[in-house]
């Protein structure tokens, strides 16, 4: 791949991670805080296949699928608190 295009996406990528970031800070309510951290955790996600695929070091593939994993189960966590309480 051209180093164009991929700081294009690596671009892209940084401004969907700043982007959520900034809805976590000032998100009204605390679903959208939530909403915004599983957007952030998605775009890590896909910074890790990115990276993996640049610098030819495919273990950054199954990083990430543990890290998205482990996301997903954090975020259900969190959306059961926040639908019942502990």
């Amino acid at each position: 791949m051209s180093e164009t295009i991929i700081l294009i996406f690596s671009a892209i990528i940084a401004l969907g991670i700043f982007l959520s970031f900034l809805r976590m800070l000032l998100g009204p309510t605390a679903s959208d805080r939530a909403v915004a951290v599983d957007t952030i955790t998605t775009t890590v996600v896909a910074l890790l296949v990115l990276l993996g695929f640049v610098f030819k070091r495919y273990v950054y593939l199954d990083v990430s699928l543990v890290y998205s994993v482990l996301a997903f189960v954090g975020l259900v966590a969190l959306a059961r608190f926040l639908e019942k309480g502990i």
